[in-house]
């Protein structure tokens, strides 16, 4: 082992300047590294400001192409997409989650039309188009596993059909990997990707997605914690991760990001598969709320955060920046 010892070894050496501390720096977050979440609506040159995340609007789907030019010319090669139904589409069964011609196919159908390179990452759960807000089919106060695993696979079937490049199971049900992944392979779909939110907690940080989705006005006292994961607990992400991976996943999410860094660094450790992470609209909002009152100084602030999840362990990162981070970096600023 190397003994090093001052004053022979002065660490601030290296510090000294900038140019010598970008060239050893262990860390650059780079423009690949960013995944851009959207927010679809119905309508024509619709455009919806989300009030809990200043910055961040629901667009109709001309508006969405817009933005996938946008995301191209930063050089963004990936955008994941979430929908806002109006209450007419949604029933306790989350129904139009499997329909051919919901808002979320038609958006991926012009997207794959118009930008057929861009990599689209579709959220597989049901709480958007179910009436009540759960990730699952209830029946006397309890979420069904198996049976919204069926909704589940047809739902993934669905998004694949349309042009999906990515599916991303986030309901945290038991065993729907398998389930989508047979079902893929049946259906000849064998190099759809599956992104699964293996460790994904019961986490008070999701409130503002929910606005942006209209997914949490009826969850009641215990929310989501028969499935999502308890916030104590990390050899339980551990065993989902593994299960995940057994059954087919090609890739694995943490989220939220900055509450669960450990959890990041240890999945990165110990599994051979890239990790993504969400920093997630409670995360966004909480420095937004900071920069817009002079507290933290907005753009060392972003940069830090996207850093500390890549640092962790990372592969790549949803981030509601994404655009400001990538014209930043294409600036040459970061």
């Amino acid at each position: 082992m190397i003994k090093r010892q001052f004053p022979l070894t002065r660490l601030r050496r290296l510090r000294r300047t900038e140019a010598i501390r970008s060239v050893i720096s262990e860390t650059n977050l780079l423009i690949s590294d960013l995944i851009w979440p959207l927010f679809v609506i119905e309508g024509k040159n619709q455009k919806q400001p989300i009030n809990s995340m200043p910055g961040v609007e629901r667009y109709s789907i001309d508006q969405i192409l817009q933005k996938c030019e946008i995301a191209s010319l930063l050089g963004i090669s990936m955008i994941a997409l979430f929908p806002k139904l109006e209450e007419d589409k949604k029933d306790r069964f989350g129904s139009d989650a499997y329909n051919s011609d919901n808002l979320i196919c038609r958006c991926v159908r012009e997207i794959k039309k118009h930008f057929p390179d861009l990599i689209v990452i579709c959220d597989v759960a049901l709480d958007p188009y179910t009436d009540h807000g759960h990730d699952g089919i209830i029946e006397n106060n309890i979420i069904l596993n198996d049976k919204t695993n069926d909704n589940l696979v047809k739902q993934a079937l669905t998004l694949a059909e349309a042009g999906c490049d990515i599916v991303a199971p986030s309901d945290m049900m038991d065993g729907r990997i398998g389930k989508i992944r047979t079902a893929f392979e049946n259906n000849g779909f064998v190099d759809t990707i599956i992104l699964s939110y293996a460790a994904k907690y019961a986490s008070a940080f999701y409130g503002p997605f929910r606005d942006a989705v209209g997914a949490g006005l009826l969850l009641g006292s215990k929310g989501k914690t028969t499935y999502q994961m308890d916030p104590r607990n990390s050899l339980e992400a551990i065993s989902e991760i593994s299960l995940d991976i057994n059954e087919g996943a090609d890739i694995i999410m943490v989220k939220p990001a900055m509450p669960y860094l450990d959890i990041v660094n240890q999945i990165s450790k110990k599994f051979q598969i890239p990790c993504f992470a969400y920093q997630v609209s409670g995360e966004y909002s909480m420095l937004i709320a900071a920069i817009k009152n002079g507290w933290l100084s907005e753009d060392d602030v972003i940069k830090e955060s996207l850093i500390g999840i890549k640092r962790a362990g990372a592969s790549a990162i949803f981030t509601y920046f994404a655009p400001k981070i990538a014209k930043s970096l294409k600036d040459g600023i970061f």
